[in-house]
């Protein structure tokens, strides 16, 4: 997703993260410096829909205003269709070395247990 609070906040003459802070106070909503700063700097990372509420009121806006979809970013995650035929799996470790061998689990004999 891409966050636009602070191109939102930029149409309604808001140019300080403290202001838009100030406002949020006005409204009911009390959130930290920290907070404030996280959501103005870049993405949040999650947000109560309650606060976001209150943030879409006091900025006249829909969640839809705040909030961009981002189709490549999603495709970019799925894996190649040469590596869904091939059985692979794109994981973490994907792409780091093309040279090195896939993980697969061991298949045989199952693990001891435990001593009693």
């Amino acid at each position: 997703m891409q966050w636009n609070l602070r191109l939102r906040a930029a149409e309604r003459g808001i140019w300080k993260s403290a202001e838009l802070r100030r406002m949020l106070a006005r409204a009911g909503l009390e959130i930290s410096a920290g907070k404030m700063s996280s959501w103005w700097a870049g993405t949040p990372i999650t947000m109560r829909l309650d606060d976001l509420d209150v943030l879409c009121s006091v900025l006249e806006c829909t969640m839809n205003d705040l909030m961009s979809p981002e189709p490549d970013k999603v495709a970019a995650r799925r894996p190649r269709a040469t590596e869904a035929a091939n059985g692979e799996h794109a994981g973490p470790t994907s792409g780091a070395d093309p040279g090195a061998p896939a993980v697969r689990p061991r298949l045989g004999a199952p693990r001891s247990t435990p001593p009693l």
